[in-house]
């Protein structure tokens, strides 16, 4: 994920961040509101490592994927459902219609 995902969508992330800094304080992230260079000095701070390292922690964090509820957009739609692809059991399409569940619209 890039940053600008997670600036745009800050609050959306604050389970992620928690769930990687279990110690990080909700209070604290709302005040970062999103400013890389204030959240990888608090990372620094909480975790007791040099910015540096702080930055390279959170860019490891940076390469898992978009949590689906943050990115609610047409745009990446289609990227999401092939990311989806390894959840459709073999011999299933991801693109396939799926009017069968119920939610095509349809009353």
């Amino acid at each position: 994920m890039k940053w600008h995902h997670i600036q745009e969508n800050w609050a959306a992330f604050y389970d992620a961040i928690l769930d990687r800094w279990p110690d990080a304080d909700e209070a604290e992230l709302e005040e970062i509101d999103g400013d890389q260079r204030a959240f990888i000095a608090y990372i620094a701070e909480l975790s007791g490592q040099e910015p540096g390292d702080a930055r390279e922690e959170i860019r490891e964090w940076m390469m898992g994927e978009l949590p689906s509820d943050v990115v609610m957009d047409p745009r990446h739609d289609n990227h999401s459902i092939a990311l989806s692809a390894k959840f459709v059991p073999e011999g299933e399409d991801e693109y396939d219609d799926d009017s069968r569940f119920g939610d095509d619209g349809r009353e």
